[in-house]
Order: structure tokens, then C-alpha cells, then sequence
């Protein structure tokens, strides 16, 4: 009975005794007896012997944590050491030779741009087909330049146009080859020649280019026979347009001066296929790795837009085009078609990623709204959190000024216009043709910018839903749109250095001479000190009265007597000042002066007497005015009133530090400038007639509104963090227009010091005023 009771318990656990013990004595049975050392075998050797292994299945039991084991047995067991080597400069007595940059990091990174594609034309179609071809495609290619035999002396406008002085055709092609030889094979993979009277449809071109070899010979176009002679092969016809490798280009380019001399053929797209094929042995193909050259030939009065042939809208060129109006009828349907293959791949893409999304750990939940754009931004604090505005059809409810209510009128009209549009369009699309929607009024909207990912739209629509059978309904609908931001792209810019010559304008009222010498300091010690390529004009402003008693008492005699002693301590350093009598300072007649007596390249710095100066906030000055493209208007920071700022505490000695305790930047003063002399004569000449008709005008508009008013330049307007001004009172010009004046006394009423500052101070008086 006990056994019995015995064996029904152990019976469950039997099997896994039974199980360890065998594999244990698995295990002794395996190992091997044998003792190993821990250290390194003592039958190494280690003057390049092999090492010996015992005997026994010795090998190597336990090594430095910084050595690496011999090998495969063959190979002695070495132990690597880390040497420390102290670094010796080559020429320990010479200066190291700075090193010389690239211009560009791309050019550094041995880098090249896609697609070269230049235009032969003539004398007689530059102004007219050639113009028709950049219009439609200067702004989709990387480079574009015309190639022309003899030309005009006007040149169209925003076109680079090449002439080689001959009309000769053979020669003229020999020529452009040369060119894009000695100025673009460098910087391109694939260069394309095309004739003025073909149509080129520039995203498929660019596109085959990105999917062929860089390092292929090719020859790509429409093949042709050669009529006579003894030449094998095809050439490219010349009125589609062929693709050449900047590695075929290469290989030709030692034989280009023979085949000049040696080729005869009355055609140049014949004359450059019998030198490619002679000099490379590479024909002319029209099919490559897979890829077609797709072309077609455009009959007489084709209509476009009636054109049924599939290899038509399949076409990477058509040829012949003698008409520029057909090349603007080209340019239309082909845009039309690239956009709805566009927007094929855009909805297979969106399907795509809601296939995928399934499958995803959250499932559909994971697919954001719109389908494959940034999803929104997400708030971490309460700062964060992004704010919508309320805005209806007449009238926005966040405006720039500050105030509560204002019209909705240009970009922000055309803005809700276009989106209450796009929302009424989309819903007709979904329900049609069971509903017919027609707006009838917009309740409520609300947007606000996303950074991450566009403009958000949230529409309250009233709208009427009609039927096919004509009822209708009135109901109200709220819709969401979203406007994504598109592609980041490099805009280009004009080639812009730190060299450039800035001439600082400082006009001085007498009211202001006290703070001259503040200002000669800063700037001594940051110009002249340094050797900066500024050069320094003060303008003297005096008003009728002073003008009179400039013999007897020049008030600013001490400011023209501290700049004779700085032109003696800095002898190279010449500081020119130019006297003015006005009864009404303004900035626009100050520079009128000012710019008659320089040259139209020169680029000024207008100042005040509280900037100051540096050498950071000069190089800025440099690199942000650009001459006919851009002028800089940076935003100073000011510092607060240091009775306010720093009440009941000592005020710091030193000079102003960017912190928020101790001013803010200045968004309502526009008391400096940097801007070129020809930008602001072009401004002046579209402002004349304007000021004929009112002379108050100049006097009640500054610089800014100029440039804003009267240029297409692009106003750079920043803050400027090298721009550092301390605080001083200052009045306002009652004789400045409205808008100006409450700049000013709104500038001189936020530099006063911060809100908690402000509410300290009045707190304390308060406190004081009821004790």
C-alpha cells in the first residue's frame, strides 16, 4: 500500500530525474581531461615562428582583452599594443598654408548636375521661336543656353545666348560642341541638343537622363541612314533632339578638331553622328537598357488638343513646330497631361499607403488625414499649442495690426475665396451625379499655418443639395481642407561676398550730437581697429536758425572736433561729413543727398546714432543686400529703460546682454538699412510722380515704405542679434505720416521695459501712494 503510494507520486517527476542525470553523464563523458593553462602556450614562439600546439588538443585557453588570436592555427598568436604616436607638423618653424575651399561643396564632393540641354537657333528665330521655347521651359531645367551663329544687338530678356559669329552650319555646330566641351561637361552628366522648332517636354527628358548610366557611351534619338558616302551606322536626326553622355563627349573630345577638318556633310546633326561613329564607334540608338526615345512628328494645322495617336502624348519631342503660338498649344496639352499622370500616381500612392497602414501595429488608425502627408503637429506644453483664426467672407478676426476686426482684401481674400471654392468643388465631385451642391453662405471658418505640413481649414458651409428629380435642401456642412506645403527646393540666389565696400550713413540732428561720441567709439573699435572696408559719412543736419550761427556757434563743432582727433590716431582713416539746412529732417531727403554723390554700385548703411556697429552686423549687411534683388532692413534689439529694468538693483556696467530682462527687439523701428545705390535710384525715379502731385510725401514716408511701395525687390526684413542698442528717450516727428508716428511712439513705449517690469514699478507706486 505505501509502496504503491509512493510510486503514484513519484511517477510525474520519474521522467525529469531521469532526463538530468543522462545528460550529465553526457557531459563528463565529452569533456576532455587534459589541464589548460590560462595563460599563453610556452611553446609559442615569438620571433616569427609558428606556434606549437601540445599535443593534447591544447590551444589557446584565455588572452588579452587587446590581443588578436593568431589565425587558423597557422599563423603565430600576436598581441597588439596601442601606440600613442605625438603628432609632428611638417614645418615646425612656417605658419600651416591655409586651406583653399571650394566654392561650392558640391564641387568639392566631386558632384554634377543631371541635364544640360542647349537650343540651336538663329538670327531669325531668336525673338520669336526661341523666346516661345524658354518661356516653356526656363524654369524646369537645371541649365539652358541658346547657340546661335549671328544675332542682334538686343538680346532677349532672361535668356543666355551664345554666338559664335558664323552662320555656316557645320561650323556653328563644331562650335557649340567646343563650348559645352570647355564650360559644362564637367559639371553635367548628359547634355541634350534640340533645334528652336521642336517642342521639348522637359520632365520626361529629365526623367530618362535619371535612369541611364552616367558612365554609358550613348548616342540617344531618332536614328537615320547616311545618304551616300562609306560611313556604317545611323546618326540622330537633329529636329528631334538628341541625349549625349558626358563620358561619349569625353571620348570625343581629342577629335573634335579633326573631325572639323576631315568630316565634309551638309548637315551638322550628320556631320557630329559621322564623328561620333568614327572617333567611338557608338551609333546613333533609339532604345537603351529598356528605355525608349519616344518622338513624334507633328503634321501641318494640328490641333493638339484633337491629336489621337498614342505615341503622341507618349512623345519626349515634336518636331516641326514653325509657329510659337503651336508651341504654347504644345507646351498646354502636355502640361495637362503630365498633371493627371501626376495625380494617377498621387491616388496609387495614397491607396498604397492604405493597403499598407493595415498592416501596421494601430492598424488604419496609423494612415493620417490627408492620406500621406505629414501628419499634424503635436503640442508638448501649453505654449505650443497652435492657434486658429476666425475668419468669415468679409472679414478676418486676427490681424496684423493688432487689431480685432479687419476687411479680408488681397492674398487673404483671393485665400478664403479659392478654399470655400475648392471645398464646394470637392463635394460635388464625391456626390454627383445623385446631389448637386451650390454654396449658399459661409458660416464660420477657421485656419491656421502648421509648420510641419500647410495651411488648416475648418469651413462651416450653408449649403443647398439639389437632386436629379430638382428637390433641394438647405443644410449646413462642416468640411476640413488642408493647403500642404510643397517641396523644399533651393531658390537660386546671386553670388554674394564679404568684400563688397559699406558706406555707413549717419545723419546727426543737433538734438543728437551728445550721443556722437558714443557712436565713433563703438565704431572705431569694431571698424578701424580692425580694419574693416567701411568707410564712415557723417550728415550734419541743421535746421535754418543753427545754419545762421555756424561762424559764430557750430553746434556740432565738438562732433567735428572728435573726428579730427580719430583721423589722427588712425592715420589711413579718412571720416568725410557732409553739412544740410532743412526745416523738415526725413530719411528720403537725407539720401537724395546722399546719393548724388556716389556711384550707383555702392552700398549703403544708413544708421543711427544709438546703432552699434559691428564687424558681424557688417558681414550680415554684405551677404543680405544683394544688388537688384534684395534689400535689408534688420530688427535691433533695444534695450530697456535701466530705471525700470533693473529697479531697485544696480544697473550693470557693462554692454547690453541678450536676455529678455534687458530689452526686446525693435519691430517698429526702421532706423537702419542696407540697401545699393542703383536699388534705391530705381525706387526714386517710380516714386517722382507720386511726389509732384503731393510733396508731403517725402517727407512723411521713410526708406521702408519706399522700397515696399515702389520696387519689386524683396525686402529682407529680420532681427539682427549683432545689432545691440542701448536706451535712450527719444520724440517723435509730429510732421510724420500717421502710421509712422504710432510706430514711433509705440517703439518708445515698449522700450520703456516689460510688461512685469512695468506692473512692478506701479505696483510699488501704488503701495507707496497708500502707506
Amino acid at each position: 500500500m505505501r509502496f504503491s503510494l509512493v510510486l503514484s507520486l513519484l511517477r510525474p517527476v520519474g521522467p525529469v530525474v531521469v532526463g538530468v542525470s543522462l545528460g550529465f553523464t553526457l557531459s563528463l563523458l565529452s569533456v576532455t581531461w587534459v589541464e589548460e593553462p590560462c595563460g599563453p602556450s610556452q611553446g609559442s614562439l615569438r620571433d616569427g615562428g609558428l606556434e606549437q600546439q601540445q599535443q593534447g588538443g591544447q590551444g589557446n585557453a584565455a588572452r588579452k582583452p587587446n590581443s588578436v588570436p593568431g589565425g587558423l592555427g597557422t599563423e603565430p598568436e600576436q598581441n597588439w599594443e596601442p601606440r600613442v604616436l605625438p603628432y609632428k607638423p611638417p614645418n615646425p618653424g612656417k605658419a600651416a598654408k591655409k586651406t583653399i575651399r571650394t566654392r561650392y561643396i558640391s564641387t568639392e564632393l566631386g558632384m554634377r548636375q543631371r541635364l544640360f540641354v542647349g537650343v540651336l537657333t538663329s538670327k531669325n528665330t531668336l525673338h520669336s521661336l526661341a523666346v516661345a521655347v524658354n518661356r516653356t521651359l526656363g524654369h524646369r531645367l537645371e541649365r539652358l543656353v541658346y547657340f546661335t551663329g549671328t544675332r542682334g544687338r538686343k538680346v532677349p530678356h532672361g535668356m543666355m545666348v551664345v554666338t559664335h559669329g558664323d552662320e555656316r552650319p557645320i561650323w556653328n555646330m563644331y562650335q557649340t560642341v567646343k563650348y559645352v566641351l570647355d564650360h559644362y561637361v564637367a559639371d553635367f552628366d548628359w547634355v541634350f541638343l534640340v533645334q528652336d522648332d521642336t517642342y521639348m517636354e522637359a520632365h520626361r527628358v529629365s526623367r530618362l537622363a535619371s535612369h541611364l548610366s552616367i558612365d554609358a557611351l550613348l548616342y540617344m534619338g531618332r536614328p537615320e541612314e547616311f545618304i551616300g558616302g562609306d560611313t556604317q551606322g545611323r546618326y540622330c536626326y537633329g529636329g528631334f533632339g538628341y541625349l549625349l553622355s558626358r563620358a561619349l563627349l569625353l571620348r570625343l573630345q581629342p577629335h573634335l578638331e579633326s573631325c572639323r577638318n576631315d568630316i565634309l556633310s551638309a548637315r551638322p546633326d550628320e556631320w557630329l553622328g559621322r564623328c561620333i561613329i568614327d572617333y567611338t564607334g557608338v551609333d546613333c540608338v533609339a532604345e537603351h537598357e529598356g528605355l525608349q526615345y519616344h518622338y513624334f512628328e507633328l503634321g501641318k494645322n494640328t490641333d493638339p488638343e484633337k491629336e489621337s495617336d498614342a505615341r503622341f502624348d507618349a512623345a519626349f519631342t515634336v518636331h516641326p513646330v514653325l509657329d510659337p503660338a503651336q508651341i504654347y498649344r504644345l507646351h498646354r496639352h502636355f502640361a495637362r497631361v503630365e498633371l493627371e499622370r501626376t495625380y494617377q500616381e498621387i491616388q496609387q500612392l495614397q491607396l498604397e499607403i492604405q493597403n499598407t497602414s493595415s498592416l501596421s501595429a494601430d492598424g488604419e488608425l496609423s494612415a493620417t488625414w490627408p492620406t500621406g502627408i505629414t501628419p499634424p503637429f503635436q503640442p508638448k506644453t501649453r505654449f505650443e499649442v497652435l492657434r486658429w483664426d476666425y475668419f468669415t467672407e468679409e472679414a478676418a478676426f486676427a490681424c496684423v495690426d493688432g487689431a480685432p476686426k479687419c476687411e479680408l482684401r488681397g492674398a487673404d481674400a483671393a485665400d478664403v475665396a479659392d478654399v470655400v471654392a475648392a471645398a464646394v468643388e470637392e463635394l460635388n465631385h464625391r456626390y454627383q451625379p445623385v446631389l448637386h451642391v451650390r454654396k449658399q453662405q459661409l458660416l464660420n471658418g477657421y485656419r491656421r499655418f502648421d509648420p510641419t505640413r500647410g495651411m488648416e481649414y475648418t469651413l462651416d458651409l450653408q449649403l443647398e443639395m439639389v437632386t436629379q428629380k430638382g428637390y433641394s435642401r438647405s443644410l449646413a456642412k462642416r468640411v476640413h481642407l488642408l493647403r500642404p506645403l510643397s517641396e523644399v527646393e533651393i531658390i537660386p540666389m546671386p553670388y554674394v561676398t564679404e568684400a563688397s565696400r559699406v558706406n555707413v550713413i549717419l545723419p546727426l540732428t543737433a538734438p543728437e550730437r551728445d550721443y556722437a561720441a558714443r557712436f565713433l567709439e563703438v565704431y572705431a573699435a569694431a571698424a578701424f581697429e580692425n580694419a574693416e572696408n567701411a568707410v564712415l559719412t557723417f550728415l550734419f543736419i541743421y535746421d535754418p536758425f543753427e545754419a545762421q550761427q555756424v561762424s559764430q556757434n557750430d553746434v556740432f563743432g565738438a562732433v567735428k572736433a572728435r573726428i579730427a582727433e580719430y583721423e589722427r590716431r588712425y592715420t589711413q582713416v579718412k571720416i568725410p561729413w557732409i553739412s544740410v539746412k532743412t526745416d523738415a529732417p526725413s530719411q528720403i531727403k537725407v539720401m537724395d543727398i546722399i546719393s548724388k554723390k556716389h556711384p550707383v554700385d555702392t552700398l549703403f548703411l544708413v544708421a543711427g546714432v544709438s546703432t552699434e556697429v559691428t564687424t558681424e552686423f557688417l558681414n550680415r549687411c554684405r551677404m543680405n543686400t544683394i544688388n537688384s534683388w534684395q534689400v535689408f532692413f534688420p530688427i535691433h534689439f533695444q534695450g530697456y529703460n535701466p530705471t525700470i529694468a533693473f529697479h531697485n538693483q544696480p544697473s550693470p556696467l557693462s554692454s547690453l546682454d541678450l536676455v529678455r530682462d534687458a530689452g526686446h527687439f525693435d519691430r517698429d523701428a526702421f532706423n537702419e538699412a542696407c540697401f545699393y545705390n542703383a536699388d534705391y535710384m530705381a525706387a526714386r525715379t517710380r516714386m517722382a510722380s507720386d511726389a509732384q502731385d503731393n510733396e508731403d510725401i517725402l517727407e512723411t514716408m521713410d526708406i521702408y515704405d519706399l522700397f515696399v511701395k515702389y520696387s519689386n525687390l524683396h525686402v529682407f526684413r529680420a532681427v539682427e542679434p549683432a545689432l545691440l542698442q542701448q536706451y535712450r528717450p527719444h520724440s517723435c516727428n509730429p510732421r510724420l505720416s500717421e502710421e509712422q508716428y504710432h510706430r514711433c511712439v509705440q517703439s518708445s513705449l515698449e522700450g520703456l521695459g516689460s510688461r512685469a517690469q512695468l506692473a512692478m514699478v506701479l505696483f510699488e507706486q501704488e503701495q507707496g501712494n497708500s502707506t
